[in-house]
């Protein structure tokens, strides 16, 4: 028997929370080494369904189904795996293999998880994880926090969120001092 899989949640970001797209050139980029690269691809590697909120489905889907090969990360693994965007606005999709959820989105994410596999990711896609906090859908916070307060931004958690205790299950430090941490939701 095939066990479901797990939805993990992945975001970077900064000490202060800022996941912001716009200003990454201040928190992302700065702090990039062949650590951190290798962690995101191996972990694109093993999802076999990733879940996007609108936002961050458009962002991507402007770069990656132009990539032909993988000098530029996992082009190849994102191009053929299923994905998934929820959006109430979005009417079609261009990136293959992906499919639209607009209706009974709490339902048809839990029936993607009774499905036999390993894990659906979500990318960044806070106001989506904001949806999903609270419905016990979510197994795994992974979380690169770059070493430095941007003092404003979007912020990936925001007021209004459900309380959620986490337990810590795994920390590494990558180069110029970015930390993995990973969560689980703690029993309640």
């Amino acid at each position: 028997m095939n066990a479901m899989k797990r939805i993990i949640v992945s975001a970077w970001v900064t000490l202060d929370g800022v996941f912001d797209a716009e200003t990454m050139q201040h928190w992302f980029f700065p702090y990039d080494s062949t650590q951190r690269q290798e962690y995101i691809k191996n972990g694109i590697l093993k999802a076999d369904t990733i879940l996007f909120g609108r936002t961050t489905y458009e962002m991507l889907a402007s770069f990656w189904p132009h990539q032909k090969n993988d000098d530029m990360g996992p082009a190849s693994k994102l191009n053929s795996v299923d994905k998934f965007v929820v959006s109430t606005t979005l009417k079609k999709t261009d990136w293959n293999n992906t499919r639209i959820i607009n209706k009974n989105i709490i339902g048809e994410i839990a029936k993607l998880k009774q499905q036999p596999g390993t894990e659906i990711q979500i990318e960044g896609s806070a106001t989506l994880v904001k949806s999903l906090m609270g419905t016990n859908l979510i197994d795994e916070f992974r979380f690169l926090v770059h070493p430095v307060i941007m003092g404003g931004g979007k912020k990936f958690f925001i007021d209004g969120m459900p309380v959620m205790g986490l337990k810590l299950v795994k920390t590494e430090t990558f180069d110029k001092g970015v930390v993995l941490l990973c969560f689980q939701p703690a029993e309640q």
